[in-house]
């Protein structure tokens, strides 16, 4: 009687397992790595001033992070709410980003461009009065 995984068969049966773990980490491992992965990025990616959605469906823009407790405070509703979360409680940053470069600056340094491009404004108001 012959063994059912004698010589060719077992190298077979190995073969199609190896095969099958293959189809799985492409299918189902792989894509929910690369999306923790994102998240972890979107995460650690936030700055203040940001308009964001908790995993409770809670919304509000961020008022502060502390790094060190690896949290956020949020301000939410018409009476400025104040909230502390986690950061793994952030569901998605709902904040539309304009280009990578002012992506980048900090919150401060986009206040500071707002009044420069007020003042200018101003100047620009007052020398077509004065031309008048």
């Amino acid at each position: 009687m012959a063994n059912a995984f004698s010589g060719g068969n077992l190298w077979l049966t190995i073969l199609m397992w190896g095969g099958l773990l293959v189809v799985f980490y492409f299918l189902l491992i792989r894509p929910n790595s690369k999306k923790q992965k994102r998240e972890q990025e979107m995460r650690n990616n936030i700055a203040i001033g940001d308009d964001i959605t908790t995993i409770g469906g809670i919304q509000g823009r961020i008022i502060a992070v502390k790094e060190d407790e690896d949290a956020f405070v949020i301000e939410t509703g018409p009476d400025r709410t104040k909230m502390k979360f986690k950061k793994w409680a952030i569901s998605s940053v709902d904040t539309v980003k304009d280009t990578p470069e002012t992506a980048k600056k900090s919150f401060t340094e986009k206040l500071a461009e707002r009044k420069a491009a007020k003042e200018a404004a101003k100047e620009e108001k007052e020398a077509q009065k004065n031309n008048e």
